[in-house]
């Protein structure tokens, strides 16, 4: 019997109620903000699509269902990408995601993004060569207690990942990318929750590098997590500067464009 070859589908988390970005998200989502020329949510999607992944969950809360069915439910529909929606309740922790995208994932495997993560470097490589276990990615930063920080050895191996370390660990940040293998269900199924209440992704990481599966890489281009004021500012101004907007896979350009006229239209036929 010849056996089915893995796929890879992807996983966008974009719930979460943003407090530290109040007003703005008191109104809509925060990866509906823009960042420069279009809403946050395109960047992590263009991480996805750029990657050849054609099937991706996106999982939102309750509250901003609506809004993301407006700009996104149709948008795909001439471009061969299917997306689907996961009303996640409460936010429990991220590795919950791969809970609610059980069947979603089946027997394949998955590449999981924030939806406030906007990446410079193309990981489009990585995922498509990507084989079993799991593979995340490391960028070097200045406050490492925000973070899951991985530690290293002399070779560049990883020894350990803690979450949000109170006592200095390491200054690599594991990013808001994951690639796993489809054990990463059971994983999380088998998570304990952390004093915080929640499924943490450093629980799965951990438990794939226990079993000799985690691989971790350390991306230097630009990492940006757009989750307080400055940060997004920061981030519009460096799309803009380093011309990441001009990055974008032909098929989330053309479908935004498309989307535009359509609106455009919409509009005009308003005022008559």
């Amino acid at each position: 019997m010849t056996r089915k070859v893995s796929k890879m589908k992807g996983i966008l988390l974009s719930g979460g109620t943003a407090t530290r970005l109040f007003p703005l998200t008191a109104t809509t989502s925060k990866q509906l903000l823009p960042v420069y020329d279009r809403q946050m949510i395109f960047y992590p999607l263009n991480t996805l699509i750029k990657a050849g992944i054609k099937d991706i969950l996106i999982i939102v809360s309750p509250e901003h269902s609506g809004q993301y069915l407006n700009l996104l439910g149709s948008i795909f529909k001439h471009h061969g990408v299917n997306l689907y929606f996961e009303v996640q309740k409460l936010p429990r922790g991220l590795a919950e995601a791969f809970i609610l995208g059980d069947s979603f994932i089946d027997n394949d495997n998955v590449t999981m993004i924030l939806g406030d993560n906007i990446f410079e470097d193309d990981f489009s490589e990585e995922i498509r060569k990507f084989k079993g276990g799991a593979h995340v990615f490391a960028k070097k930063v200045t406050d490492p207690e925000r973070f899951g920080v991985v530690k290293f050895d002399k070779d560049k191996n990883a020894t350990q990942i803690v979450e949000k370390p109170e006592e200095f660990v390491s200054n690599y940040a594991v990013t808001g990318l994951y690639i796993y293998d489809n054990k990463v269900i059971k994983a999380a199924k088998k998570t304990i929750p952390s004093d915080r209440g929640e499924l943490e992704i450093t629980s799965i990481n951990n438990h794939y590098l226990s079993l000799g599966e985690l691989k971790v890489s350390i991306t230097k281009g630009e990492w940006l997590d757009a989750g307080t004021f400055d940060s997004l500012l920061e981030a519009g101004n460096i799309v803009k500067n380093k011309k990441i907007y001009k990055k974008f896979d032909p098929i989330i350009d053309k479908a935004v464009i498309e989307f535009n006229k359509e609106l455009k239209f919409i509009a005009k036929k308003k005022l008559l």
